[in-house]
């Protein structure tokens, strides 16, 4: 069985990549833009069959797609950072939606039988009042920025050419993840390693934070990727299914639960350049629908995420401090 990757080199793509290696039984592509994370995760990818491929060149992918033929294809990659959406709106457009349209074309045209994950967003929810929670599959889309709104044409473009073409297509809207290898611009991963600097002396013992009182749901990376899997092995095409942990804490929660594991003293500063300028409160997922039909449920705590990913820092810092360097 050949399943192939888009942005295989990314947070979710790694993970995803090694899951699909540990059953044995998938043989695993996966494409990429930068060569920069692949170098820092070699055994990682060792297994993996590479390929560059810039997703918004309509004839790259239509080659690629027409060479590997592959089974299954999880649709992950895109520009998934809010703030430089909200910087870059249209690049962040146009990468997630031209790409993933190029990828269905060429499925398409070259009559590929194979089953689509499109790897969608909560963020597709976006204002969420207060009695819609917990959000399930039919609550409104309100999405409140760029990302957001390249999400929502991602998941209905998705749909229609499950209507329209008949391709074996799955959405997944995936609430918050994190864990080990998380990106440092992201929330979780920013302040394990501000955490992890200090404790090396290469900060002041200050955290800088941003919206300390937003409300997330938060799930495993890993328990999200074997959602992926589930997700094409038992989903139904056409449909779309939330995948989240069903509880929610804050950040400031969320750092609490980091400092919880070192033990040094910090002072939280508000950084209000780490504010947006339109935020989503509150965000709680209901998945009762994805975990009926696949039996799925997260395994992995919140505490061992936050636990992993602090590790994970501490080792990258260290390597830096023996390396003399700056960056991971």
């Amino acid at each position: 069985m050949k399943a192939l990757i888009t942005g295989v080199s990314g947070f979710a793509g790694s993970h995803l990549a090694e899951y699909l290696l540990s059953r044995g039984d998938v043989e695993v592509f996966g494409t990429f833009r930068s060569q920069t994370r692949l170098d820092s995760h070699r055994q990682l990818f060792a297994d993996v069959r590479l390929e560059k491929c810039d997703l918004t060149d309509a004839e790259s992918v239509d080659r690629l797609i027409k060479e590997i033929r592959p089974d299954l294809i999880f649709h992950l990659a895109a520009q998934s950072f809010v703030p430089t959406s909200l910087h870059s709106p249209a690049d962040t457009l146009v990468n997630n939606m031209v790409g993933q349209l190029n990828i269905l074309e060429a499925v398409r045209k070259h009559e590929i039988d194979c089953k689509i994950q499109i790897a969608c967003s909560s963020e597709e929810y976006g204002l969420v009042h207060p009695n819609e929670t917990p959000i399930r599959e039919d609550n409104p889309l309100r999405p409140l920025n760029p990302y957001a709104v390249s999400k929502v044409a991602q998941d209905f473009l998705g749909y229609q050419y499950y209507q329209s073409y008949g391709l074996k297509i799955i959405r997944t809207r995936a609430f918050h993840h994190t864990g080990p290898r998380r990106e440092e611009c992201y929330v979780t991963s920013n302040f394990a390693k501000q955490i992890a600097q200090i404790e090396r002396g290469m900060q002041p013992p200050r955290v800088h934070v941003g919206n300390l009182q937003a409300v997330r749901d938060f799930t495993d990376v890993r328990d999200i990727v074997r959602a992926y899997w589930l997700s094409l092995e038992r989903g139904d095409p056409g449909d779309v299914y939330n995948i989240s942990s069903g509880t929610s804490i804050t950040i400031e929660q969320m750092l609490k639960t980091l400092l919880a594991h070192t033990a040094i003293h910090v002072e939280i500063h508000v950084d209000t350049r780490r504010l947006r300028p339109s935020d989503v409160e509150i965000v709680l997922g209901e998945s009762a629908l994805f975990r009926s039909k696949t039996g799925w449920a997260p395994e992995i705590s919140f505490q061992q995420s936050m636990e992993d990913l602090l590790n994970y820092w501490r080792r990258i810092i260290g390597e830096q401090q023996q390396a003399g360097g700056d960056q991971p």
